[in-house]
This record gives structure tokens, C-alpha cells and sequence, in this order.
């Protein structure tokens, strides 16, 4: 049998803790070494090479998420949990495998540890692709398929049963969710920074308060994340 994935989680919410605790011992490739409020106890642990994946809140008393990942030195792997969006897409400097956006459910939990198993387990993985990953995804617009360029992506929104991807030139809708476009776009180059809305990580110009400024000549889109407002700032 291959080896577990030893995992710690750090939070500063009891009913947070609790439930990643639970969550974490619902999967049987993962084991749970600790859940601890206290990032002292958490470190300790990483230094002594017990943790190979740690679930970390990123708003903390003692220190924040990101400060807890420069002391750890990349000893582990990360999953970032976080009630606030806005504060995820630094953790993309360090490296970490996902973020998962509270409250937090089980299908969103797994599919992030199936990310951590793939680094962790190579040997269960299903041998690669040769050949490139696409660069373009098909959606469909009315009768129509339409074929749409990666690169071309700003962000999408969700809305209900459909979604709008605005890309350089366009508005795009289709009738799809929110999860079957999160499952479709390749993270981490696209990454859910609200539950109604995926951004892609290379058009952020700059991150200020609740809104994500797109990097869009002449004028920027900007997310409101919390107020789940789109408008034109020019």
C-alpha cells in the first residue's frame, strides 16, 4: 500500500478545525497528524518532517498564512483555506497547491487532495499525456460550438445555470456552472477567487481592498468580490 500523506491542519476557528480535522480523516490516503490553533505547534511539527501537507488559514492571530510559509522553507506542501478571496493569490508565490474558499465543502476538499496525491504519490497517477495540453477550450453558444483561446480569458462569472467568460474582445455566454468551468480551466493559471467568479492569474494588474484590477489596455475590469459587482474603471 503506498505511503499516507501526513497532514496538519492550522486554524484559528474552532468549527474551521474541526471540520478539516473530520474531512481530512474521511479520506484513506490521508492521515491526520495533528489540528492545532497554535503556529508554534504547527511549525514544530513541519521542521521535524512529520507533515508532508499542511491545510493553512491565511488570516491568523500570531502570524499570517504567508509568513507561516517563509518559516516552513518549503519542508511541505500547502493548501491555503481562507474566508477572504482577495488574500489567496499571494500564496501563489509560494507555491501552494490550491486554495479552498470557506465554508468549504467535501467535493471541493477532494479535488484539492487529489492534487497533493499527485505530488506525493506519483506511482497512483495516470501516466501523462505526451502531447500538449490544449491551449483553447470549446464552449457552447446557443447551436453553436465556439472555440476560445486561453490567453484570450480574463475572468468569468457565474450566473446561476450560465456563465459569462469576457475574454480581450468579448462577452461570452454560455449555459454551463461554475463548477464544470472551474474543473475545465487549468488552475493554477485560472483560480476561483469568489464563488461566482475565476480569474486568470496572468491578467491581474493589481489587488486593491475587494477589488481585482485586470490588466486590460485602456480602460481595467475590476472584480468587487465581496459585493459580486463588476464595473469599468477608466
Amino acid at each position: 500500500m503506498a505511503k499516507s500523506i501526513r497532514c496538519i491542519a492550522v486554524d484559528d476557528e474552532p468549527l474551521a478545525l474541526a471540520l478539516l480535522a473530520d474531512y481530512i480523516q474521511k479520506v484513506p490516503y490521508l492521515e491526520l497528524v495533528g489540528a492545532t490553533s497554535q503556529v508554534l505547534e504547527a511549525l514544530s511539527l513541519i521542521q521535524q518532517d512529520k507533515v508532508d501537507l499542511v491545510f493553512l488559514d491565511i488570516q491568523m492571530p500570531e502570524l499570517t498564512g504567508m509568513q507561516f510559509l517563509r518559516l516552513t522553507h518549503g519542508k511541505c506542501k500547502a493548501i491555503l483555506t481562507t474566508a477572504y478571496p482577495q488574500y489567496a493569490l499571494e500564496g501563489y508565490e509560494y507555491d501552494v497547491l490550491d486554495y479552498l474558499l470557506k465554508p468549504i465543502d467535501f467535493e471541493r476538499f477532494v479535488k484539492a487532495v487529489q492534487k497533493a496525491a499527485g505530488y506525493s504519490r506519483p506511482e497512483q497517477v495516470e501516466p501523462a499525456n505526451t502531447g500538449e495540453m490544449p491551449d483553447f477550450i470549446f464552449l457552447k453558444v446557443g447551436q453553436k460550438i465556439r472555440k476560445v483561446d486561453l490567453s484570450d480569458i480574463l475572468y468569468v462569472e457565474g450566473l446561476k445555470d450560465y456563465v459569462s467568460v469576457y475574454t480581450l474582445t468579448e462577452r461570452i455566454l454560455t449555459l454551463q456552472t461554475m463548477k464544470k468551468i472551474e474543473d475545465i480551466l487549468p488552475a493554477p493559471r485560472f483560480v476561483r477567487v469568489h464563488k461566482s467568479y475565476l480569474v486568470a492569474l496572468d491578467k491581474i494588474d493589481y489587488i486593491e481592498r475587494q477589488r481585482i484590477f485586470i490588466k486590460i489596455t485602456p480602460s481595467r475590469l475590476a472584480i468587487r468580490t465581496k459585493t459580486i459587482l463588476c464595473v469599468l474603471q477608466r
